[in-house]
């Protein structure tokens, strides 16, 4: 059973950073992708930044190079660094991980398994 658990959320002033970390477990091959997604209560869960197998990442616009996505196999862990944050980065961030395609999709239905989330508040 693969479980993801996101830790490392907080409170922070804006242009503030936050390190969040996703420990990942119950697996016997890397997953294809894993990503960090996030949701706003009333809005739809929206991709941040995502990393494939190959290590290879990508990131959406509004990220505008303040974040950095990276996963230490090793230690089944995945990393979201975030820098230089906005109040409309605030939201439950979710680690996301699947087995299924060979390419990173943004879309939240491509992704199989799911943490339970972590809060990020950014104050003005």
């Amino acid at each position: 059973q693969v479980q993801l658990v996101e830790s490392g959320g907080g409170s922070v002033q804006a242009g503030g950073s936050l390190r969040l970390s996703c420990a990942a477990s119950g697996y016997t091959r890397d997953p294809n992708c894993m990503a960090w997604f996030r949701q706003v209560p009333g809005k739809k869960r929206e991709g941040v930044a995502y990393i494939d197998i190959t290590g290879s990442s990508s990131y959406e616009d509004f990220v505008e190079g303040r974040f950095t996505i990276s996963q230490d196999s090793a230690k089944r862990t995945l990393y979201l660094q975030m820098n230089s944050l906005k109040p409309e980065d605030t939201a439950k961030y979710y680690c996301a991980a699947h087995f299924s395609f060979s390419r990173c999709y943004s879309a939240p239905e491509s992704f199989t398994y799911w943490g339970q989330g972590t809060q990020v508040t950014v104050a003005s």
